[in-house]
């Protein structure tokens, strides 16, 4: 898709219908999940995201199978999380081994920076999203304005990194060091309400990397971050997503992303 910090991006207002004041963030992620699932057509297998915005897009999968609208869906979950939802509410499920082309992916993120790239996986998923949304033909991001910022790392909140959890303070030092001219400060994520180390679907740890500063460039910073013994994947999607959603008071925005 060409280098991840200059690619063509078009936008387009698909609805700039004043929305009601009193709708929160959960209703402005509802929005732009709801959108997303309009490129699902029948017969697709579709990536299904993890987090409080992509649970909406799972939710109306279901309703269209159930409505007749959508038929042979097959669902390939991103986390153990999204697996759990998507048999209750009935979707066919697989994965990569049996279908390694997935026709589209739809996810949420964390942050979303003016090119499309993407920081992911504050939930803990960010492996297999980035495995699931990195084979698929389309990959549709679905945020509230929030999620928008100037620079990756810019909301001050974390940019993951799964890890092994053999010697992990040992591999949360050298990412710390990596970026020490951004003011990285690296800490090892702990279970809410304890000292235990918070462990991914895939029996990993994750070290969050909050920067005080932009740390350049996007793609010497990933192939540095992966350079690194200990390192499983980062949280950074960069030139994966195609289409972006985004939900915010004044309406919902389309943007795509070309070369």
């Amino acid at each position: 898709m060409g280098s991840a910090s200059n690619p063509l991006v078009t936008s387009s207002v698909v609805d700039d219908s004043p929305l009601p004041s009193n709708l929160n963030q959960d209703d402005l992620k509802k929005l732009a999940a709801y959108k997303a699932v309009e490129y699902v057509k029948s017969g697709m297998v579709v990536g299904l995201g993890t987090g409080s915005t992509a649970k909406h897009a799972v939710a109306r999968i279901s309703e269209l199978l159930r409505q007749g609208k959508l038929r042979d869906i097959i669902g390939i979950p991103t986390s153990t999380t999204t697996h759990e939802q998507a048999v209750s509410l009935g979707i066919p499920l697989s994965d990569l081994d049996s279908h390694p082309v997935v026709d589209l992916s739809i996810d949420g993120a964390d942050e979303v920076d003016p090119a499309l790239n993407l920081v992911k996986g504050r939930g803990g998923s960010l492996l297999r999203e980035k495995m699931v949304e990195g084979a698929s033909k389309k990959f549709v991001v679905i945020v509230d304005e929030s999620k928008l910022v100037k620079h990756l790392g810019g909301s001050g909140l974390a940019v993951p990194v799964e890890v092994v959890p053999f010697c992990c303070d040992f591999t949360r030092g050298k990412l710390e060091e990596l970026f020490r001219e951004a003011g990285c400060k690296a800490k090892l994520r702990v279970k809410s309400g304890g000292e235990t180390a918070a462990v991914t679907d895939n029996g990993n740890f994750v070290v969050d990397l909050y920067l005080e500063r932009d740390m350049g460039d996007l793609e010497a910073a990933s192939e540095a971050i992966l350079r690194l013994p200990g390192v499983v994947e980062h949280g950074m999607f960069l030139g994966i997503a195609t289409t972006l959603i985004v939900a915010g008071k004044s309406g919902v925005t389309v943007k795509d992303r070309f070369g």
